[in-house]
C-alpha cells in the first residue's frame, strides 16, 4: 500500500504544481498516447531483448512483491522456528534417523502438516529436508554445513535480485528513450517549419512531453519500484538465514532451545518474535 500511496503522491505533486503554476493539461493529454507508445514500447522491447523468458516472468512476479511487501511476517517466523525446534529436539533425543519419516515425504509428515503454509512453500520445505537429510547421512561438520548453506542462500538471493536489477536497468534507459521521443517530435516540427508560431509552439511542447515522461517514469516510477523490490527480496532472504542459524547451532551440540533462540535473532527486527512468544509457541507445540 505504501508503494501505491507514494506513487499517487508523486503524481499529485508533479501535475498539481504544474496546474497551480498555470499549466494546462490539454497539451500533455494530446501528446501522451503517442509519446507513451514510443517510450513504453521501446522500454518493454529492450527489456525483453535483455532478458530470458524466465527472467521476464520472474520480474513481472516481482512487481507484485513491491505492492504486497515481504511474504514472511512474525507468525511465519514463529511457525518456522517451532518446526525447526521440533526437528532438532527429535534429532537430539532419538537420533538423526528419527527425522527420516518427516523429510522423505513432507506431505505425509505430521510435523509439516501442522504448518500448512510452510508445507506449501516448496523452496523452504526442500531446503529444510535437504539439510536434515545431509545431517542424517553423517554430514555433521557444522562448518561444512554452514558453508554449503551460505553458498546456496547467496545463489538464491542473487537469482531473486535479478528482477530488481532488470527494473533498475530499464529505469536507467528511460530518460534516453524520452530523448528519442523528443527528437522524433522535433523532426516532425521541422517538417512544418512554415506554420505560424502558435502551431510550432504546440508541436515543440508535444515533443518535450517525451523528455518529461522519460524522466518521470525513470525516477518517479520504475527506479523506486526496483529499490523496493530489492529491499523486499533481501528481507525475505532472512527467512533462509534463520534455517541456517538453527541447524548450524544444533550441529555445534547446543540444546534445542539455544538453537531456536539463535535462529530467532536472525529474523528482521520488525518481525522478530519475543523470547516469551517463541517459548510459548514451542511449549504449546503438539506433534505426535
Amino acid at each position: 500500500m505504501t508503494t501505491i500511496g507514494g506513487l499517487i503522491f508523486v503524481l499529485v505533486c508533479v501535475f498539481g504544481s504544474y496546474m497551480l503554476a498555470g499549466g494546462h493539461m490539454e497539451p500533455l493529454l494530446e501528446a501522451l498516447p503517442h509519446e507513451m507508445m514510443t517510450i513504453g514500447g521501446a522500454a518493454v522491447g529492450t527489456f525483453i531483448m535483455a532478458n530470458s523468458i524466465h527472467d521476464v516472468k520472474h520480474t513481472l512476479g516481482g512487481v507484485g512483491k513491491t505492492l504486497k511487501g515481504a511474504s514472511y511476517k512474525k507468525s511465519d517466523y514463529i511457525d518456522l522456528l517451532s518446526l525447526l525446534y521440533f526437528f532438532v529436539r527429535l534429532a537430539s533425543t532419538k537420533g538423526s534417523m528419527a527425522l527420516e519419516p518427516h523429510i522423505e515425504k513432507p506431505a505425509d509428515s505430521v510435523a509439516f502438516q501442522k504448518f500448512p503454509k510452510l508445507l506449501k512453500n516448496h523452496h523452504i520445505c526442500a531446503m529444510i529436508c535437504d539439510y536434515l537429510r545431509m545431517i542424517g547421512m553423517n554430514a555433521d561438520d557444522p562448518n561444512q554445513i554452514e558453508d554449503v548453506m551460505a553458498r546456496e542462500i547467496k545463489k538464491t538471493l542473487n537469482e531473486e535480485l535479478h528482477s530488481s536489477h532488470a527494473l533498475q536497468t530499464m529505469a536507467d534507459g528511460l530518460p534516453a528513450l524520452g530523448i528519442v521521443a523528443a527528437v522524433l517530435g522535433v523532426i516532425k516540427t521541422m517538417g512544418h517549419i512554415n506554420e505560424p508560431p502558435s502551431v510550432l509552439g504546440a508541436m515543440i511542447g508535444s515533443a518535450l512531453v517525451g523528455t518529461f515522461l522519460g524522466i518521470l517514469l525513470a525516477y518517479g516510477v520504475v527506479a523506486p519500484m526496483a529499490g523496493r523490490l530489492k529491499a523486499v527480496i533481501e528481507e525475505e532472504g532472512k527467512y533462509f538465514d534463520v534455517i541456517r542459524a538453527v541447524l548450524v547451532t544444533h550441529l555445534h551440540g547446543n540444546a534445542p532451545q539455544v538453537s531456536v533462540e539463535t535462529g530467532r535473532k536472525m529474523a528482521p527486527n520488525q518481525h522478530m518474535p519475543s523470547f516469551e512468544e517463541l517459548e510459548t509457541a514451542v511449549q504449546n507445540l503438539q506433534i505426535a
